[in-house]
């Protein structure tokens, strides 16, 4: 049940989805306690519990690493607030009340818009970078050619650190597709909403902070990761030959960059080009996702 200072904020419902680092939690949760916050603990850690209840938000253990658009999906079926609109929370990211009120107002604005975030800078003050446009195969071969400037760049997608997803989008588009496990799910649900209609903007003149890998120590694995959910995308909305084409335009276009590259630049061209070639998600398969 939802009272006190939530109901103050009562159009906007909080999902963290965390795996370990409870003090980032902490941190997370702490500007945002009069929301409504529900945390999917996929480390089912009984030190993650204790600081939910201790910050006033529902807990809830799945029993396993459900990656993160499932854990998403996970707390959208047990809502706090049915029909609010939802602000998708790292707990590696820390926003305030007020910026999420301003992205609120951004989201209804206008009709259309399905998905607001605001700028991000990491703990050092520098600035991410929080729209990226969406993996098409034809930019892979661009850049493998040297020739990526020329390439569309638009439309983009908003990246899912912190993320508000307008309610009546979420109804129309619906969850998170859980054969994403860990990077890319916010930018197929994105392009979905984008291809149905709707359009996903970047609100620049609000800032949250994000650690970035917050809750990763093991950057291979991490990398992993990352580009598993790189081809699961492709091969949803390009098919086989899409995902091919980029694959193997990252395979060859990584070739001058491992002859040229000497120490740990050269390591990071190898290590990506054997990491194409053998398929992300077959390397991913074989690491288990613990």
């Amino acid at each position: 049940m939802v009272g006190g200072d939530a109901a103050r904020h009562g159009d906007v419902e909080i999902v963290v989805v965390a795996y370990g680092a409870p003090e980032l939690v902490r941190n997370a949760l702490a500007p945002v306690r009069g929301f409504a916050v529900t945390i999917v603990d996929n480390s089912s850690m009984p030190e993650i519990a204790r600081i939910a209840h201790e910050e006033g938000a529902q807990y809830w253990d799945p029993g396993a690493n459900l990656g993160f658009g499932a854990g998403v999906n996970f707390a959208l079926a047990r809502r706090r607030l049915p029909g609010a609109d939802v602000l998708l929370l790292n707990p590696d990211a820390v926003v305030e009340p007020e910026v999420v009120d301003r992205l609120r107002e951004v989201l209804h604005g206008e009709p259309g818009i399905a998905a607001v975030g605001p700028a991000q800078v990491y703990a050092d003050g520098s600035h991410q970078q929080v729209t990226w446009p969406y993996p098409r195969p034809i930019q892979f071969v661009a850049d493998a050619v040297k020739l990526g400037r020329l390439v569309k760049t638009e439309p983009r997608y908003v990246i899912g650190s912190v993320l508000l997803i307008n309610a009546a989008a979420l109804a129309a588009v619906g969850g998170f597709d859980e054969s994403f496990f860990l990077y890319a799910e916010e930018a197929d649900w994105q392009y979905r909403a984008h291809r149905a209609g709707w359009s996903n903007v970047a609100v620049e003149e609000v800032t949250a902070m994000h650690v970035g890998a917050g809750t990763s120590t093991d950057l291979d694995r991490r990398e992993v990761f990352l580009q598993a959910g790189l081809e699961r995308f492709l091969r949803k909305h390009y098919g086989w030959y899409g995902w091919q084409v980029a694959r193997w335009s990252i395979v060859v276009g990584g070739i001058p960059r491992v002859l040229v590259f000497r120490g740990e630049r050269g390591r990071a061209a190898r290590a990506r080009m054997s990491l194409f070639r053998r398929g992300p998600v077959a390397v991913e398969r074989g690491i288990g996702r613990r």
